[in-house]
């Protein structure tokens, strides 16, 4: 089977962000599976043995957190992600690469210090503490560990879009 030419990567960087979405894409989709069998399973026991699963309900709680935050790297990564494009609809070449480049920009700032810095800090003083969840008993820093990696996600992906974008200049 061979991939269109708009999805075959022009270097070895495109090349490293495909593989990264498609990681990315297999891991979201195996805990969106397991999401779904956890809430099932919630819902039949609750209505077959009249005993709920309370430790379902809780690793549904944080798979839905994982999901979300690896799922808008994906869409960012994929330009899926929600948008205002008034501005971006009515400018054109150089004036609309610098636009998105500064976008870019923005991303990059806020998901590197609100996310992988301060989720750092709050994986990392997490596991310090040993605070676990209620009803797992796993450890609460794997929970918060997606923060800082979907930070460095939606980096990557940022600086992706912005070599692509200085790229298409020359």
């Amino acid at each position: 089977m061979s991939e269109t030419p708009s999805v075959l990567p022009r270097s070895r960087l495109d090349a490293l962000a495909l593989w990264v979405q498609r990681v990315n894409g297999f891991v979201l989709t195996v805990l969106a599976f397991a999401l779904v069998a956890c809430v099932v399973w919630q819902v039949a026991s609750r209505y077959v043995t009249s005993t709920p699963s309370t430790s379902t309900d809780e690793l549904a709680r944080f798979m839905f957190m994982w999901i979300g935050l690896l799922g808008a790297a994906q869409a960012s990564a994929t330009k899926q992600h929600l948008a205002i494009d008034l501005l971006a609809m009515r400018l054109k070449g150089a004036a609309k690469r610098t636009l998105n480049v500064v976008i870019e920009l923005c991303i990059i700032v806020f998901a590197a210090l609100v996310m992988v810095y301060g989720g750092s800090l709050l994986t990392a003083k997490t596991f310090a503490n040993a605070q676990v969840t209620p009803a797992l008993q796993v450890p609460m820093g794997y929970v918060y560990l997606v923060v800082p990696l979907a930070g460095a996600l939606l980096v990557f992906f940022a600086l992706v879009a912005i070599v692509d974008a200085l790229r298409a200049e020359e």
